[in-house]
């Protein structure tokens, strides 16, 4: 039998003080909550204090979706989860939210809090993050239905024609109709944005011009990918104000082939991280105005797909860039798969079936070998997905990512920073991200990781483009 209501002071049990004490059991809905849970408060004769968990479940009591306490009770973050649930809701129905304020009210929290979640977990504002899930939605429906294009805008959530064209083409740099255009394409064009650099984005893929897996001709780059249905290589051509880009393959750009090769496109040109709001924001900073005033527009490139980047970090882990980059090739010999003399780099099961001694043969360490093995093992088995990672939550990826041997902090935080494309990471543990802040705050000694955590929070929630700036500003000479 249930005990008889008890009373507590209600404010500070929203503060969280009281969780972890007692549980609040609601007789007339059937759940039980934290006492900090933001929904609205039941009647007092329909509640019940409980001591434990156990209680709670053996009157028959389910736990709450909205303040997760099965989550609490088992020490797992019900943030990761109220975000992750949250993202699944607008995934499936984005047209049921209006805005940020539907948003919190269908997470049970104040708009402010939403902001801090969706922040903390996605790197973006719930504005920004409920045009993106709705542009994907509708990236969908074009390419795999019939509808007309102002009928797949109101399905995926967007008021009007106008606005729907608008915000399509900022993330995607194709209108909705040139979109749909994809399906059997094997040319297609984006447009970029005002001011676009370059310089920058060619010269990164050009970091070593003995790859085969990519390569840069004047201002065309050349990427060899291994693709559903086949390997392809995909041609990025740079003019002015648009990007040509040409799959040399058979068959074309049917889906999901389209998708996969649009969004190739715009990692590998930068195009995912919204640069204007960065320099806008965080430029308001009289030295950090200084920094951004150096490259206005620097780009961010990605790697092409999740696990590539990973790769890469493990990899670059405690040597050069020229010495990581032979590794590569040596893998990309090895492993990757062969194309008009190039390499597609390697698939997470292609790496998996390496032994290690195959690559201690070809300069690897013995440790490099096993991390990169068993970071690829952990992919196939299903313990990683660093190509959907972006979809969820950066904090559980993190966590994930570090819970696998030989990840730490910086190869986590460059995974999620070049492979998914998160922008707030600060690769903490890199020394060329030390040396340029030191050289920044005119310091004389080179900060550790802690500090240089502290340094970079200034610039959040854009660490990702300020660690580029700052990299960059190692090349400065005044």
């Amino acid at each position: 039998m249930l005990p008889k209501p008890l009373s507590w002071d209600r404010a500070e049990a929203r503060e969280g003080r009281f969780d972890g004490k007692f549980i609040v059991g609601v007789l007339s809905t059937g759940i039980y909550c934290l006492p900090s849970c933001a929904a609205r408060p039941p009647k007092p004769e329909n509640v019940r204090v409980l001591k434990t968990e156990e209680e709670a479940l053996a009157a028959g009591l389910r736990p709450c979706k909205r303040c997760r306490p099965d989550l609490f009770h088992r020490g797992e973050d019900s943030d990761v989860a109220l975000f992750e649930g949250l993202a699944a809701r607008v995934r499936m129905s984005p047209a049921a939210f209006s805005g940020a304020a539907a948003l919190a009210n269908a997470a049970g929290v104040s708009q402010t809090k939403l902001g801090e979640l969706v922040r903390a977990h996605a790197h973006l504002t719930p504005a920004a993050w409920l045009k993106r899930e709705r542009v994907r939605t509708a990236a969908q429906l074009l390419l795999t239905t019939e509808q007309r294009v102002v009928e797949v805008g109101h399905a995926a959530g967007f008021d009007s024609e106008s606005a729907f064209h608008r915000q399509f083409l900022a993330v995607t740099r194709m209108t909705p109709g040139a979109y749909r255009g994809l399906n059997g394409a094997s040319v297609f064009m984006l447009q970029l944005p005002a001011g676009y650099r370059a310089t920058e984005v060619l010269a990164y893929h050009a970091r070593d011009p003995a790859s085969s897996c990519e390569r840069v001709e004047a201002q065309r780059i050349f990427k060899a990918l291994a693709l559903p249905g086949g390997t392809a290589v995909l041609e990025i051509s740079l003019e002015r104000d648009v990007a040509w880009c040409r799959l040399h393959a058979r068959p074309g750009l049917e889906h999901p082939r389209a998708e996969l090769v649009h969004s190739t496109a715009l990692r590998m040109l930068g195009l995912t991280i919204d640069v204007a709001a960065f320099e806008t924001r965080t430029g308001r900073a009289r030295r950090i105005q200084a920094l951004l005033a150096r490259r206005p527009g620097l780009r961010l490139p990605l790697t092409p797909t999740g696990f590539e980047g990973l790769c890469w970090a493990v990899l670059g882990q405690q040597i050069n860039v020229a010495f990581a980059s032979a590794l590569r090739r040596e893998l990309l010999e090895l492993a990757g798969e062969p194309i008009e003399n190039m390499h597609a780099h390697p698939t997470a099961e292609r790496v998996a079936a390496l032994d290690a001694r195959d690559l201690t043969k070809r300069r690897f360490s013995r440790s490099k070998a096993d991390y990169l093995i068993g970071a690829a093992q952990a992919v196939v088995a299903g313990e990683l997905a660093p190509d959907t990672i972006a979809d969820g939550s950066a904090i559980a990826a993190e966590q994930r990512l570090t819970k696998v041997r030989g990840i730490g902090t910086w190869t986590a935080r460059y995974t999620l920073m070049r492979g998914a494309g998160f922008a707030d990471c600060a690769p903490v543990g890199d020394v060329a991200l030390a040396s340029a802040l030191q050289k920044f705050n005119a310091t004389q000694t080179r900060p550790g990781p802690k500090e240089v955590e502290t340094l970079m929070q200034p610039f959040s929630p854009y660490r990702s483009l300020a660690t580029c700036h700052l990299w960059a500003s190692l090349r400065d000479t005044a």
